[in-house]
């Protein structure tokens, strides 16, 4: 075995390593959250509660088809709200004078942080496909067995492209603690108005779908609607462009951060936040 592969399998351990270290991190760190009841009788509620305002918007317009268009997509867009929440994960690290450790650590601290947020990908994949099937079941709309493995990848897919981009958006506000609340919020009204989650994508002007097409969420919703309707090809083709959709903020976030952390090593701010 030559020297740079015998490095090569010592680096791929390396950031394994820190990988499962920091989801157990993020693990425990949910766990001060929540419990499984309190999950249940408050966050649940609380985005069902959510899915089923919109879809009764449509059964008012006594349409059927709207109101199966607006259940599917405000359920989906479930995975992206709790993905979005990296914006402020991403501050967190600074505010607690942890950064600069990350910085110091052996591997990328977007590493670091993709590990530890990963707990937020997983609760927005449970969140958005039970509050789908619950909301399914009190609109009757039909949902079959064989279509809800594809949808649950579909999800996950568009809870992990959102949490690249909300990491982004956290690395690029660094500096501006005050806004990145009010950030997290525009963005998720943003993904809900540009990808298709009330709004037929259809109906938007051209340079609107441009951008539409770069967001997290809309190939991956675009899926679901596609499986919903027995397209499973189609939906595969939109899976593909929502984890290349996600690959692309992931390495902007990787350029992003190395840059930060090269400044902040040579200017000496790779401390608490002002």
């Amino acid at each position: 075995m030559t020297v740079p592969h015998v490095m090569t399998v010592q680096r791929v351990m390396t950031v394994l390593h820190v990988i499962r270290r920091s989801v157990r991190i993020g693990v425990r760190e949910y766990r001060t959250i929540y419990t499984w009841k309190t999950w249940l009788s408050a966050w649940f509620v609380r985005v069902l509660a959510q899915v089923a305002f919109f879809a009764l918007v449509g059964r008012m317009l006594g349409a059927p088809e709207q109101t199966r268009f607006l259940l599917v997509g405000n359920a989906v867009v479930l995975a992206a709200m709790s993905g979005m929440f990296a914006v402020n994960m991403v501050s967190s690290e600074r505010s607690g004078g942890t950064l600069p450790l990350l910085a110091a650590s052996p591997t990328h601290p977007a590493v670091v942080l993709t590990g530890r947020g990963a707990y937020m990908i997983a609760d927005g994949t449970v969140s958005a496909v039970a509050a789908l099937l619950v909301a399914s079941r009190l609109f009757h709309v039909p949902l079959d067995w064989w279509q809800i493995p594809p949808i649950v990848l579909l999800i996950l897919l568009v809870g992990w492209s959102a949490y690249c981009f909300g990491t982004l958006i956290g690395g690029l506000l660094l500096g501006f603690r005050t806004v990145q609340t009010i950030a997290t919020n525009v963005c998720l009204v943003s993904l809900m108005n540009l990808c298709g989650v009330n709004v037929p994508l259809d109906s938007y002007p051209a340079p609107l779908r441009w951008i539409s097409a770069v967001l997290p969420v809309t190939h991956g919703l675009r899926g679901v609607r596609l499986t919903l309707a027995g397209h499973l090809s189609e939906a595969a083709a939109q899976g593909a462009l929502e984890a290349l959709v996600g690959a692309g903020w992931l390495a902007a976030c990787l350029l992003t951060f190395t840059r930060f952390v090269r400044r902040g090593r040579r200017l000496g701010t790779l401390d608490f936040a002002t």
